[in-house]
């Protein structure tokens, strides 16, 4: 049974040696997607986040032998998932609240590059995109609201 997504209380994490973090990272994908959809648009979509948001990147990871690694994300990213209807009005809210964001539509998964997916959106009005996937951030609770009516992805 899937549920609707609700952010958890700060000391039931706390309790389970959990950081609570007061923003949030999240995609949510179209329910229809394939699975190799699904991990392409969700990399696709939290890939820019880095490089236009600095504070969610973390520092360099070394092992013990100091080989280093590329610093990643310094908390959860969450994965939804919701119909159509559920994207397109997330989408909308994501940008009532002006959000930071991004978004993949149908259309690229026919491209085959970056001019050209950049073109693709491009040529859509907002109201029409044909959105598979949207990814976004800020304030944990104003995410939770671009959110509402998203399952937690399976």
């Amino acid at each position: 049974m899937q549920r609707t997504y609700k952010t958890r209380m700060k000391d039931a994490r706390q309790s389970r040696g959990m950081s609570t973090f007061d923003t949030k990272i999240a995609v949510l994908l179209r329910d229809d997607l394939e699975p190799w959809q699904r991990l392409n648009v969700t990399a696709f979509l939290v890939s820019g986040l880095g490089a236009t948001v600095p504070e969610v990147v973390g520092e360099p990871y070394e092992d013990a032998d100091g080989v280093g690694y590329l610093p990643m994300f310094r908390q959860p990213v969450l994965v939804f998932e919701g119909g159509k209807e559920t994207l397109k009005a997330a989408h909308e809210r994501a940008l009532s609240r002006a959000l930071p964001r991004a978004v993949f539509t149908a259309d690229l998964f026919s491209t085959g590059n970056d001019h050209d997916n950049r073109a693709a959106v491009r040529a859509v009005p907002t109201g029409e995109l044909d959105l598979v996937g949207l990814s976004v951030y800020g304030p944990r609770n104003a995410v939770d609201k671009v959110l509402k009516g998203a399952r937690m992805h399976p």
